[in-house]
């Protein structure tokens, strides 16, 4: 067991003087029993053997008083951020202690510490931490926004504290980590201080030889750019005086990490950077006359120094989406070098150089586009001033409709909410997705539906004989993963129709008999199959029997043959009925008179061409005795003259069209609003027509459909077509 955990006489005074100093800045927000309770819960952890050491060696209390000076004098947290952090330590591996925490201080301190507790377990998931999906992942599971202010701060005061650690490894780690992770994080919040101390020191644990060579440099520059400074703000100095404005100026070197970055983006050397320094022109000015004096003052400058146009940056009138607000204008100044300068209010002043997390007021803003939109949503609430009492009720649903996740090795990929175990194996590969049977999330065996939520690990398992089926499309919930299930399920239903196809013509070699593709064609349009592989698919899925196909064929193709045979063409005469008066006028039919000599015939409108009565029109003599009356124009009526000429019999109309026909009009047009209204409008309106059906498709701003009326003859139908055409937007109106 470890030795007792205790303090240094160095450690101890440092501490009860951290405290000290606390208790003095955060003024009146302590409760009177805090002090105490804390002293008794940090003394009870000790006693249990509970606080220890970290990597470096350091002291966690002491580490923890630290932070929270930093966090209340950096950014402006009060009470429960300042007691989260310093019982931080006594319950990242004792969670549970946490409700003993609430009952003694207060909902929101656990709040903080829950947040804080659930991000110490996402690093145990050894994530990618230079990933833009972590930052956004530690956003959402905050809840709180000062549990990240306070892991900003931490990594602040813990980069200044490893300076001479000897533990070069856990040194490297934590400065990578300040870098791709923490200094982002202070910039998108707009605490631009903090931010530039994490990129030094980064760059001074990570690139030694760089951070000094350019430290060294500044130094030995310094006199001569002072004094150069000098020179060019006097005469500012001087007229912005005289103009009456209340106002400080003070020179501003560029951060070292700022000038190395520089310097690799330009691949140029220290002295090859010019503007090394900016000039600072701070006024004190009332809020309802900061834009008129900053730009009074940027008129005063612009007179004196020749500006680069192409270089003003008015962040004054459209603020950044992080809140920051200045003028930035480059001239050119003594010596012909150009100079930039900054002009801001010490309000604006205040806001850029601690941030904006001290200013933050909760009005429940949520997230609807993503971080930056949310963050400059927040900043809209904004209201000067440091009071952070109403910071307690911060909380905030980000990215409610978005979950992170993790794979083993710690990648971590964004989804929308309700994304499932198998659009996880989609996104992955294709062929992990084909082949997923499910999976194991933390650590838990589950199914392909199971909803992921963001934290999650999860682990994909797979069998090489699995396929998708079309029920996986209501499993999964985003485009990628639905697409590549539906390619795979057409090439799995024409691989198993090839497959049915080859299978099915063993069988009918096997039984001696030829395949021909028009009776195979003719089988399946009489079996109800619009689809040749529709017809295949159900032969491997074994709901068709292919000994009941083949006796099918065989019937047809003899039919067929029957039929084809050459006969002599059958008298009219044959063609009777025992009362064919009766027949002649049921329902109201028109006589239709076939031939001079012929009434009364059994006859049937052919469903092929749909004729109505003024349609001319022939009759067909079919097998079973009837005849069927086509339209001259039917498509068939080529194919019926050449073959069964034979059977052919003249037919025309008799008598005036009593009877409601069916018929298909194809119309297409400009997708428009209202158009299909005023279609039906004009059907509705005309005498003894009727609209049985409508079906419209709509696809790239066109429209295409079916209109199924009921009219009399073919004088109202050209009628209907030709009111029909005068629609706007109808491009064309045909008869099916």
């Amino acid at each position: 067991m470890d030795d007792k955990f205790n303090f240094t006489l160095e450690e101890r005074r440092e501490s009860l003087e951290i405290l000290q100093r606390l208790k003095a800045s955060m003024g009146g927000t302590l409760k009177p029993d805090d002090e105490l309770k804390l002293k008794e819960q940090l003394t009870n952890a000790i006693n249990q053997n509970r606080i220890q050491r970290d990597v470096f060696g350091l002291n966690p209390i002491l580490h923890s008083f630290q932070t929270a000076e930093l966090a209340v004098n950096e950014i402006g947290l009060k009470r429960d951020g300042v007691i989260a952090i310093l019982l931080y330590a006594i319950v990242v591996d004792n969670s549970s202690a946490i409700e003993q925490i609430q009952l003694k201080f207060g909902e929101n301190v656990a709040h903080i510490l829950n947040g804080l507790c659930r991000i110490h377990d996402l690093y145990k998931k050894n994530p990618v931490i230079e990933s833009e999906n972590f930052r956004n992942l530690l956003l959402s599971f905050a809840e709180d926004m000062r549990v990240i202010l306070i892991m900003i701060a931490d990594r602040v005061n813990l980069m200044r504290q490893i300076r001479d650690t000897d533990k070069i490894e856990a040194k490297k780690e934590v400065s990578e980590e300040a870098s791709y992770l923490y200094a982002p994080l202070a910039h998108k919040l707009g605490l631009y201080q903090l931010k530039s101390e994490l990129e030094d020191l980064s760059l001074k644990y990570l690139e030694h030889d760089a951070y000094y060579m350019i430290k060294e440099k500044l130094n030995a520059t310094k006199r001569s750019r002072d004094a150069y400074i000098n020179r060019f703000t006097g005469p500012i100095q001087q007229k912005l005086e005289e103009s009456g404005l209340k106002f400080h100026m003070k020179g501003r070197t560029k951060s070292i990490h700022s000038i190395w970055q520089k310097m690799k983006k330009q691949k140029c050397g220290f002295e090859g950077i010019y503007d090394l320094f900016a000039i600072r022109v701070i006024i004190d000015s009332p809020l309802e006359k900061e834009k008129m004096q900053c730009w009074q003052a940027y008129s005063i400058i612009t007179d004196m120094y020749q500006p680069n146009p192409k270089r003003l940056r008015d962040w004054l009138s459209v603020p950044k989406s992080n809140g920051y607000e200045s003028l930035h204008i480059t001239v050119l100044g003594p010596e012909n070098k150009w100079v930039e300068v900054q002009i801001r209010t010490e309000r604006m002043d205040e806001i850029a150089e601690h941030g904006l997390a001290a200013h933050w007021r909760y009005k429940g803003v949520k997230s609807e586009g993503g971080l930056d939109e949310w963050l400059s949503s927040i900043r809209t609430a904004l209201e000067a001033g440091d009071d952070l009492e109403v910071m307690d009720q911060f909380k905030m649903d980000l990215y409610e409709d978005e979950v992170y996740v993790f794979t083993p090795k710690g990648d971590l990929f964004k989804f929308p909410k309700g994304a499932t175990l198998l659009d996880f194996a989609y996104h992955i590969h294709t062929g992990v997705g084909n082949s997923c049977v499910g999976g194991k999330v933390n650590g838990k065996n589950v199914s392909i539906r199971e909803v992921l939520h963001s934290g999650d690990t999860v682990e994909i398992l797979t069998q090489s004989n699995q396929k998708p089926n079309a029920n996986w499309l209501n499993i999964v919930s985003t485009s990628k993963a639905k697409s590549k299930i539906r390619l795979a399920l057409k090439e799995t239903q024409a691989k198993d129709g090839l497959l049915a196809k080859e299978m099915l013509d063993r069988r009918f070699k096997n039984k001696k008999v030829d395949i021909e593709e028009s009776v195979m064609n003719h089988l399946i349009k009489k079996m109800g199959f619009k689809e040749m592989s529709e017809f295949y698919k159900q032969i491997s899925d074994g709901k068709l029997d292919p000994n009941d196909i083949i006796e099918k064929y065989i019937d047809i193709r003899d039919r067929d043959r029957e039929q084809n045979a050459p006969h002599a063409a059958q008298s009219a005469e044959n063609f009777s009925y025992e009362s064919p008066e009766e027949e002649l006028m049921k329902d109201n039919d028109d006589v239709l008179v076939i031939d001079r000599n012929l009434k009364g015939v059994d006859y049937s409108l052919a469903k092929c061409c749909h004729p109505i009565f003024g349609d001319p029109v022939f009759g067909f003599v079919t097998v079973s005795g009837g005849i069927k009356i086509h339209r001259q124009d039917c498509p068939n009526a080529p194919e019926l003259r050449k073959r069964f000429g034979y059977r052919i019999v003249k037919a025309k109309w008799s008598g005036k069209g009593t009877s409601q026909y069916s018929i298909t009009l194809r119309v297409i047009g400009n997708d428009d609003i209202g158009i299909v209204s005023n279609i039906t409008n004009i059907i509705s309106k005309e005498e003894k027509i009727v609209m049985r059906s409508i079906n419209i498709d709509s696809n790239d701003g066109l429209f295409s459909g079916n209109l199924v009326v009921m009219l009399e003859d073919k004088s109202k139908l050209e009628i209907l077509i030709k009111k029909l055409r005068t629609v706007k937007g109808v491009k064309s109106v045909s008869r099916l």
